[in-house]
């Protein structure tokens, strides 16, 4: 079954520094991303995950190529029209939280959510839906941040991240800050999201989080060196671990 692209990056170049401090990301790199697959990059320390990712997001311009997101070559548009863009089409998750203390829970996600809609008790409905999709209980939604656990501000972002039904969410290390128990619970929240149709581009070096893509993808000198179908997670899947391990090994790794 052919899948359907939802972004299409040819010919990417791009490179920080100048004359002979220049560093050189990616030259030529070429990724098709598809819709309702949860892609999973990986890949060593500088090897460009992040930085493809904020490009494939328009959260940072390559220096050349194309990007096409959703049929919109993002690379033609102006920083205004970007960040409109990103509003409407992305949701990012990161490993700093950034949830603003000074607002509760569910005030953080309608405050979101109006930025592309006027309708906030629907916005409103829909964040309770969610809330108890990553098992954040009524009493905990009128809390700060700095009043709950690491894991539970991160679901609570992911819930920020997820309020205007983005057609891709973004994650670099989500779990990265997260002890086992909250990196667990934060997971089981980007399968139960995956497994409803969301669209995830995530970046990381932990192998437990990238059990979870269905579709894995590695960088190495500036460039896709190989990629591995997992298929559908099932927890304790002795083999899928084991492909995992193969493909990484294989890689480098």
């Amino acid at each position: 079954m052919n899948k359907q692209t939802v972004i299409s990056a040819k010919h990417l170049k791009k490179a920080f520094g100048k004359g002979e401090s220049i560093q050189v990301i990616y030259s030529d790199l070429n990724i098709d991303i598809y819709k309702e697959d949860f892609t999973v990059i990986m890949g060593s320390s500088g090897a460009g995950k992040s930085t493809l990712m904020y490009s494939l997001s328009g959260m940072d311009k390559p220096d050349g190529g194309e990007i096409f997101f959703d049929g919109t070559d993002i690379t033609k548009l102006n920083n205004d029209k970007l960040a409109v863009f990103r509003r409407k089409e992305c949701g990012f998750v990161f490993q700093q939280i950034y949830l603003i203390d000074k607002m509760n829970l569910m005030d953080n996600v309608i405050t979101a959510g109006v930025l592309t809609s006027n309708e906030r008790e629907e916005i409103k409905n829909r964040a309770k839906e969610l809330f108890s999709l990553v098992n954040i209980p009524e009493k905990t939604w009128r809390k700060t941040s700095s009043q709950i656990s690491g894991g539970e501000a991160q679901r609570a972002g992911i819930v920020r991240a997820v309020i205007n039904n983005p057609n891709v969410l973004f994650a670099d290390e989500p779990t990265g800050a997260l002890n086992s128990a909250n990196s667990g619970a934060v997971l089981d929240v980007f399968t139960s999201l995956h497994q409803k149709g969301q669209s995830i581009v995530m970046v990381t070096h932990d192998k437990k989080s990238a059990l979870r893509g269905n579709r894995i993808i590695y960088i190495k000198d500036g460039k896709i060196y190989g990629e591995c179908d997992l298929g559908k997670f099932e927890q304790d899947d002795t083999e899928r671990t084991e492909k995992l391990d193969k493909f990484i090994k294989e890689m480098g790794w």
